[in-house]
């Protein structure tokens, strides 16, 4: 009878540690959540514009002035709206503050249809207009036009000592009487009124129309400072160095009826559209 051969249990084997990483080098798994990580910041969606103008059409009359114009500005974005005379720049912005009313298409600002709202409510929602006229009383001073708009606004007279530290000169002819103001001297109290209401787009008609090179300057100065305080501008502007000096982007009227959207940069690599549709080579 043979015996069986008891066999010898075999040694516990020993625990293997988990091997580290090379000094300097991430784990795989940390590159791979970094890399998502990254992928997802780049796929983050652009920012929603605060005015989007959607195919409208605007009629004087019989006249087909609009036809199908679309826009948008951004919140903190200057977009020049650019064209000859006639093109149709003036009604755009008219029709965003339902001073001419839109027949067909859609305005919307931050969200909310104003196509077809009655202008105060507008300006109310948020939107400063500066009109190509200025708006100046020639028997008000400027204290009274700003006094004025701050009543108007409800705004604290706080407001108003804000609005002129961006307006020097202003802050400097308080009691004269609008009569008494240079060109550029009612520009910039059309703008610093139109600020008081602390609004989240300005659009302006013609900035720098009738004014003299140095003030057109200025102007332009104050419009830049006005950025950096994070209002978006609607600029229509026959002075295309000073507007695509503020620009962020460009739209190019013609006939009622966008030609251009784009950079400054890249308008300037398209002599033919500056050229047919500006006149400037």
């Amino acid at each position: 009878m043979s015996k069986s051969v008891r066999k010898k249990p075999a040694a516990p084997k020993k625990p293997v540690a988990p091997r580290k990483p090379a000094a300097g080098k991430k784990p795989v798994a940390a590159k791979k959540a970094a890399a998502v990580k990254a992928a997802g910041m780049a796929k983050q969606p652009d920012i929603a514009p605060l005015l989007t103008v959607s195919d409208i059409h605007t009629y004087y009359g019989d006249s087909h002035v609009l036809q199908g114009v679309s826009l948008d500005v951004k919140p903190g974005e200057c977009v020049a709206l650019l064209g000859r005379n006639g093109a149709g720049k003036t009604t755009t912005l008219r029709s965003i503050v339902s001073l001419t009313p839109v027949r067909r298409g859609h305005v919307g600002f931050d969200g909310l249809d104003i196509t077809h709202s009655p202008t105060h409510r507008i300006i109310r929602e948020g939107i400063g207009y500066v009109p190509e006229d200025r708006g100046i009383f020639s028997s008000l001073s400027v204290r009274e036009h700003l006094d004025i708009a701050l009543w108007a606004a409800k705004k604290p007279p706080e407001r108003r000592d804000e609005v002129l530290k961006i307006f020097p000169r202003i802050s400097e002819r308080l009691e004269h009487f609008g009569q008494q103001l240079s060109g550029g001297e009612q520009q910039m109290l059309s703008i610093a009124r139109a600020l008081l209401a602390e609004p989240r787009l300005l659009i302006l008609d013609e900035p720098s129309e009738g004014l003299a090179p140095i003030i057109v300057d200025e102007v332009r100065d104050t419009l830049a400072r006005v950025k950096k305080t994070g209002t978006s501008i609607l600029l229509v502007e026959q002075n295309v160095a000073m507007a695509l000096a503020l620009a962020d982007r460009v739209v190019v009227l013609s006939q009622g009826m966008v030609q251009f959207t784009g950079t400054p940069a890249e308008l300037e690599a398209q002599p033919d559209v500056k050229d047919t549709y500006l006149g400037i080579a």
